[in-house]
């Protein structure tokens, strides 16, 4: 049965399991999956490659203020994970901006407002299409305000933190738990408060807190919500 496409926005605090979620809502439903996270790492990356961090941490405005138009976000299928993966000027970088240096440096990056003006043009126009989920952090308030469906994702930061933990651990990575929900604190705390755009539910979003959800209930919660807006 064929539905007209929709955009579908999902906000929320980090490690929410948001984009776990965002990416399998997409393709069981055969939408575009876009990872703005992941836009704002692969910026974050790109200035730790071009040593654009001076030596007390902040950024080189004037430097990525030049360089900012050059900087080229996409993302392709694996065929191999069955998921998208992320591209920084046509180099698959997803395992790189995964890692804790750059989870350590990424959200004061996305407070710029040049950047984010940057990274929202190249949102919206990978959105023009509809048929694409994006997740984020503002991509109901900002980028898309006039998505037909919005969710906005929240947990506890004790259970946010142990799943970035487990994920990392996964991964090979060795963290420390009390590392990862202080670095979960500091990050809800500056994308709450960042002058631009700030990490905040849409009137219009539908709260999803899944603290205590298995990932089953979570998709079929989702697609309970998806149907409704396609039939609607």
């Amino acid at each position: 049965m064929y539905h007209e496409k929709i955009t579908i926005a999902i906000d929320g605090f980090s490690s929410s399991g948001k984009s776990t979620m965002a990416k399998d809502l997409a393709k069981e439903i055969g939408y575009i999956y876009i990872d703005s996270g992941a836009m704002y790492r692969a910026v974050t990356l790109y200035c730790l490659e071009n040593n654009l961090f001076t030596s007390d941490d902040s950024i080189d405005m004037h430097a990525l203020k030049q360089q900012i138009d050059n900087i080229r976000i996409s993302f392709r299928f694996n065929p191999t994970t069955q998921k998208p993966d992320t591209y920084l000027n046509d180099i698959n970088v997803e395992k790189e901006i995964r890692g804790m240096d750059v989870s350590e440096k990424v959200s004061f990056v996305s407070t710029l407002d040049f950047v984010r003006k940057a990274m929202v043009a190249q949102q919206q126009e990978m959105g023009k299409k509809k048929g694409i989920v994006m997740d984020g952090r503002d991509i109901g308030t900002a980028v898309f305000p006039n998505a037909e469906l919005k969710i906005f994702v929240t947990a506890s930061p004790e259970t946010r933190a142990q799943r970035r933990y487990n994920e990392l651990h996964e991964k090979g990575q060795s963290v420390s738990y009390e590392e990862i929900l202080e670095n979960v604190k500091k990050r809800d705390y500056i994308d709450q408060t960042r002058d631009i755009d700030p990490l905040k539910q849409a009137e219009d979003a539908l709260l999803l807190d899944n603290s205590h959800l298995s990932i089953q209930e979570q998709k079929a919660w989702l697609m309970e919500q998806y149907n409704k807006v396609v039939n609607s």
